[in-house]
């Protein structure tokens, strides 16, 4: 089974769930989940479930004491303070202390090939659908920090965009590519670089290769070997690699964690 989760309280989550619904036919039937209706249809052979929390969609770390999806794909809005128009792809958890939801010093399963495919959909949709938005990878980042594949497609920055039927329509359509598509890409790990990792999210689109955690230039400090070590165990598909931004990075961290990386047996390429 996999798992749609929007959360009630979240505008943009709301309309992109709606989009969800319209375009593909899912049905309501006896279920439901938090006194909301559970959403259902059958995908290339597997059942999805569209469910609606309550709760802000970084603090469901109780999700799987419910659920046990191969897949969960949160759609939410994105908030930063910049107010840029974005449409972004992560995976959640944390590298450092649990401030904003999920478990200190733990992040969630990355499925990096479905989050490749909803970059690659959510890109095509901007252009199809002629809007004026950035789409981002973004690095690995709040709760919930969970034992399944997780990740989330983001519709921001503001309440403005937040409104937007149309990029609402073009997330829907990211969400549904992670579900769909059963491709398997090359996994690597990204160190280094932005928040926004443009560098990372070019790769993505214009090459076969696929990112599952990223740990920004911030998050250095926080990462050892037991972090390492988990984001390369806790992504879905074998990594066969770590991309470094190198520019994006301090020397004495490149050789730190180089030493490290190849003492796990993980290679490391510039970006």
């Amino acid at each position: 089974m996999i798992l749609i989760v929007a959360s009630t309280k979240d505008p943009a989550s709301m309309n992109i769930a709606q989009k969800i619904i319209d375009n593909y036919g899912f049905e309501s039937f006896s279920e439901s989940f938090q006194h909301n209706p559970v959403y259902i249809k059958a995908v290339s052979g597997r059942e999805v479930k569209l469910v609606f929390v309550k709760e802000e969609l970084i603090h469901t770390q109780f999700l799987t004491d419910f659920f046990t999806p191969e897949l969960l794909v949160f759609v939410s809005k994105h908030s930063s303070v910049s107010g840029i128009p974005t449409l972004s792809v992560h995976t959640p958890g944390n590298f450092g202390e649990a401030q904003v939801g999920g478990i200190t010093r733990k992040i969630s399963v990355s499925p990096a090939s479905a989050m490749k495919e909803a970059l690659l959909e959510v890109s095509r949709r901007k252009e199809q659908l002629g809007l004026n938005y950035k789409v981002s990878y973004e690095c690995t980042h709040h709760g919930p920090s969970l034992d399944v594949p997780t990740m989330f497609v983001e519709l921001g920055s503001s309440p403005v965009q937040w409104k937007d039927l149309k990029a609402a329509e073009a997330v829907a359509y990211a969400a549904m590519a992670a579900v769909t598509k059963r491709s398997r890409h090359s996994a690597v790990l990204g160190v280094g670089g932005p928040h926004y990792n443009e560098r990372f999210t070019k790769m993505v689109l214009n090459t076969e290769v696929a990112f599952g955690h990223i740990i920004p230039k911030y998050a250095i400090p926080k990462i050892d070997a037991a972090m390492l070590k988990q984001c390369v165990q806790r992504t879905v598909e074998t990594v066969e690699s770590a991309v470094f931004d190198w520019k994006g990075m301090r020397g004495a961290d490149k050789k730190r964690l180089m030493t490290i990386l190849d003492e796990i047996g993980v290679s490391v390429e510039k970006a």
